[in-house]
């Protein structure tokens, strides 16, 4: 009895000196008829190849009343300090940064009654000293300001906190061997290209392949593929040994389905979530990791599920299995066992070279990966330790 005695006291307010306690006024509400969270709990600062940090992550806007919601500017703000805008989007780019669920480009900034979208965020500090620990985002919206609102006007508000430094990066070694791999479809651009690939897996919206690369590689000639491109083996990168990057179990593993004919996407009524990504292996790294490999070829996977693997071990070999248009490895790392219901890690490779760069704006003009290719080249390439190869590079493993 003495003791809820006790707390019924301090629950109505006595001071534990005994003294009077202070009068809190009602708490302070806003109301937000745009309802903005994020995918993912938390994430953490990569260092790419360029000696920056990169953060990558999306949020999800819901407008839940009547008027339509148009989002005129979208700021990213240093949780500790509301003055340091980390990153401002407005006019194309809140266009160019949004998808819709399906998902799909979005046409423009508005989001109809009932309606949600997808907004996608870079962020990139100089040193990993400027990475602040939370983030805070402050919407310029038009938008229904009370609950019986039938117009929109002009709102200011600040949501969605989350946390930037919140994980561990794991380090790792490289998925591949060898010189001239380019790391296609990589981070951290604004095409949002393998992270616009958010899914709805298990009850829940997924963007697993938000640090992936489709590594393909370039012969000495500096071409992807010779030779007619309809058949898989004339790619450079078809037959490579693929890799363990750490020490590590097979958690999952498939090697069933035949090559696909590239320059050709299978019939989408024939992929299922298990076979979208082909022939793959998924390890578990530990600390809560796991690393992806998908379109390996039919016949050429060496391990299965409860196999315990070493760093650098073989795995398979590089093929066009699954949902894919031309033979190449697409790796990523997730925070659980599902290859499309996780959530995409950053991470590092241990040491590899940086050689070169194919040019970003040919290679999205070009219509097929036909020709010449990573013109660019460093002499001599450049050491990386712990670091992230970002969008397009060219880099060299170990043998």
């Amino acid at each position: 009895m003495a003791v809820l005695v006790g707390l019924a006291l301090c629950g109505h307010g006595a001071s534990p000196a005994g003294g009077a306690a202070p009068v809190e006024g009602p708490p302070t509400d806003t109301f937000t008829s745009v309802v903005v969270s994020t995918l993912g709990r938390q994430t953490a600062p990569v260092l790419g190849t360029d000696g920056k940090y990169h953060v990558m992550y999306e949020l999800m806007l819901v407008n839940s009343k009547a008027p339509p919601a148009t989002l005129q500017r979208l700021s990213v703000l240093d949780a500790s300090d509301h003055s340091r805008v980390l990153a401002a989007f407005e006019g194309d780019d809140v266009v160019g940064h949004t998808r819709t669920l399906l998902p799909g480009p979005a046409t423009d900034g508005t989001i109809e009654s009932n309606g949600a979208r997808f907004f996608f965020v870079e962020l990139t500090f100089r040193a990993a000293s400027d990475v602040p620990r939370r983030v805070v985002h402050r919407l310029d919206l038009l938008a229904a300001a009370g609950p019986g609102a039938r117009a929109s006007t002009p709102l200011t508000y600040t949501v969605a906190p989350f946390d930037i430094r919140g994980q561990q990066v794991p380090r790792m070694g490289p998925p591949l061997k060898g010189r001239a791999w380019v790391a296609a479809n990589g981070c951290c651009t604004a095409a949002i290209l393998h992270r616009g690939s958010v899914l709805s897996i298990n009850g829940g919206f997924f963007d697993a392949q938000r640090y992936a690369i489709d590594w393909m590689r370039l012969d000495d000639q500096g071409r992807f593929v010779h030779g007619d491109p309809s058949k898989a083996e004339n790619y450079t990168a078809y037959g490579a040994d693929v890799i363990a990057v750490d020490d590590a179990a097979v958690v999952d593993a498939l090697d069933e389905l035949d090559d696909q004919v590239p320059g050709q996407l299978p019939d989408p009524n024939t992929i299922t979530v298990r076979t979208v990504d082909g022939n793959h292996v998924v390890l578990d790294l530990g600390a809560g990791y796991y690393a992806f490999y998908a379109h390996l070829q039919k016949g050429s996977v060496r391990v299965k599920v409860g196999d315990k693997v070493k760093g650098g071990q073989l795995l398979g070999k590089l093929g066009n299995s699954g949902n894919t248009s031309a033979p190449h490895l697409h790796f990523h790392v997730m925070r659980g066992a599902s290859v499309l219901g996780s959530d995409g890690a950053p991470y590092v490779i241990d040491a590899f070279q940086l050689s070169g760069q194919v040019d970003a704006a040919q290679f999205d003009a070009a219509p097929t990966i036909e020709g010449q290719w990573g013109q660019d080249r460093l002499d001599p390439p450049v050491s990386r330790q712990r670091a992230y190869p970002l969008d397009l590079n060219i880099v060299d493993f170990p043998s």
